[in-house]
């Protein structure tokens, strides 16, 4: 039994990245004659630093029981950040650190819009669902307030050379941002999964009753998941404001909360909480991004990716609950 329940785990850990190269071998079934390129996978990575980003934090949110559905609302109001700060008049001296101040700014606003999430779950008892929902409008609406509704031009600067598909540096091979993404990968890992905060927010997603009963400060957790997940999402902000050729856009990444969730699901994580993996949600993400790549290079229309990405979502959740029912 323990021989086969250890093949079971392993297999479960491996499906996503199966499922990834299943996809790849389909796509090349269907059209041998536009294999991937290099440039086609420096264009699938740089298209999935952003979902990915958004992704790791969303995952600390849904293995501790909680939802974000404002991230794509935050992402653009974090974009919008990163605009006004670089197009703030600090002097000639400042053009050199211009670009960090704005990453500083933007990550901040990020982790404010987590944390004030957070503030509402918490300490008024409201569902998560019902609180992020609130949001989502109300971070468009600030960022469209503090933009005039249109979008905020400037220079990236440096940030631009980060979502480079190719690299200004040949021996990086891939973005700067993707290097930062696996970095980013790590982090969660053993924040999730090695600190006593992780195992807490495991804990809570599984069980929160029996949690708080163990003396697990549950809203402190909760608290300090949701501005980590907004400091993710400030981070994905400032990429967006870098691939956009530093614009900032109120009106961008709308349906954002629903690709990241996708990328947390497909990755076998579980909606109810306490279960979730980090590799699994990158190539969650990275599988999305496969599909807009090869979907746009078949010439297939946009409705067609969001049919396939939506059955996907449906089947990782039913895959989901078959496991529960099977092995509870």
């Amino acid at each position: 039994m323990t021989g086969s329940g250890g093949v079971r785990s392993a297999l479960s850990s491996l499906a996503p990245a199966l499922t990834l190269v299943a996809a790849v071998l389909l796509f090349w079934a269907i059209a041998p004659d536009r294999p991937l390129g290099l440039l086609d996978l420096r264009t699938i990575l740089i298209q999935t630093v952003i979902v990915a980003t958004v992704g790791l934090g969303m995952t600390l949110v849904i293995v501790s029981g909680g939802i974000d559905l404002s991230v794509g609302s935050a992402v653009a109001l974090s974009g919008v950040v990163a605009a006004k700060v670089m197009n703030a008049d600090l002097g000639p001296s400042a053009q050199s650190w211009q670009p960090a101040l704005a990453l500083l700014a933007a990550c901040g606003a990020g982790a404010l819009c987590g944390a004030y999430n957070g503030l509402l779950h918490t300490l008024l008892g409201l569902p998560a669902f019902i609180v992020t929902l609130g949001t989502l409008g109300f971070f468009r609406g600030a960022a469209k307030w503090i933009s005039d509704s249109s979008p905020v031009y400037s220079k990236p600067g440096w940030l631009a050379e980060w979502v480079a598909p190719i690299p200004s540096v040949p021996w990086l091979v891939v973005a700067p941002a993707v290097w930062l993404l696996l970095a980013l990968a790590v982090v969660a890992a053993v924040l999730m999964h090695r600190t006593v905060f992780g195992r807490h927010a495991v804990a809570i997603g599984s069980n929160e009753e029996a949690a708080r009963r163990a003396g697990v400060p549950v809203r402190w957790v909760k608290l300090r998941v949701y501005a980590i997940c907004g400091l993710c999402v400030g981070l994905a902000g400032v990429m967006q404001f870098a691939r956009l050729g530093g614009s900032g856009d109120p009106t961008v990444q709308v349906g954002l909360e629903l690709r990241a969730i996708a990328a947390v699901v497909i990755g076998g994580a579980s909606l109810t909480g306490g279960t979730a993996s980090i590799f699994g949600t990158l190539c969650g993400a990275l599988l999305m991004a496969l599909l807009d790549n090869r979907s746009t290079a078949l010439g297939w229309p946009n409705y067609v990716q969001e049919l396939l990405v939506g059955h996907i979502i449906i089947a990782a959740v039913a895959l989901d609950r078959f496991r529960g029912r099977r092995f509870s």
